[in-house]
């Protein structure tokens, strides 16, 4: 095998890493939003300001996965540009 046809030695290491990216971003927004809304309700002394943040985490998390989901979205579209997985209708015939 040639220098140029070979995988990179941990790729499928990377691309795991790559897909359980957008779980612990997920978590990680929400308490990063936690954990602002803690600050501001010690900063103000309000306790319901502590929503706030969670808004915002729970805000975050949603932004993350429409920009997983995208990503996702436009390679799956360049891989139906492919004619190996063009999508193919059979007509299946009653008649026998």
């Amino acid at each position: 095998m040639s220098e140029q046809n070979k995988e990179p030695k941990f790729k499928k290491v990377a691309e795991g890493a790559n897909d359980l990216s957008l779980g612990i971003s997920i978590v990680v927004a929400i308490l990063i939003g936690i954990a602002i809304g803690i600050g501001l309700q010690k900063l103000f002394g309000v306790k319901w300001v502590m929503i706030i943040g969670v808004v915002i985490g729970v805000g975050a998390a949603i932004r993350n996965i429409q920009i997983a989901y995208k990503k996702q979205k436009a390679s799956l579209d360049e891989l139906a540009k492919d004619p190996r997985y063009a999508n193919k209708r059979y007509i299946e015939d009653d008649e026998d």
